[in-house]
């Protein structure tokens, strides 16, 4: 019986075919079922075999570890090149986005805490 590999709900277009290539090149065996329409299932990544899936989870393993080390490297780069995405830099370039976000956030904290007394 296959077992889910890899859900693609929310996997990037270029993550996902990074994860199909490392299955090919290594030999194995996968096959892959499409989103359904109503978005219901996102479709996924699925191995039959239990050997070829135990084998799989490890080159999966590593290869996350190092997606992961260079997505940190990436991000300190872009830290000290003062590229990277800051509160301030948001507020300047979107001011009614982060305004809306606060004040539905300070709305929903005052209901959250008030409405309890105001129904007793």
């Amino acid at each position: 019986m296959a077992k889910l590999f890899l859900n693609l709900r929310n996997v990037p277009g270029d993550e996902a075919d990074e994860v199909r290539d490392l299955l090919r090149s290594n030999a194995i065996d996968f096959y892959e079922t499409q989103p359904s329409p109503w978005g219901i299932s996102a479709g996924g990544l699925w191995i039959e075999d239990a050997d070829q899936l135990a084998r799989a989870k490890v080159l999966m393993a590593d290869y996350q570890a190092t997606r992961r080390d260079h997505a940190r490297a990436q991000q300190a780069a872009d830290e000290r090149e003062g590229r990277a995405e800051t509160f301030a830099g948001l507020l300047q370039s979107r001011p009614l986005y982060v305004v809306g976000v606060l004040a539905a956030m300070i709305t929903i904290i005052a209901l959250t805490l008030a409405l309890p007394w105001l129904l007793l």
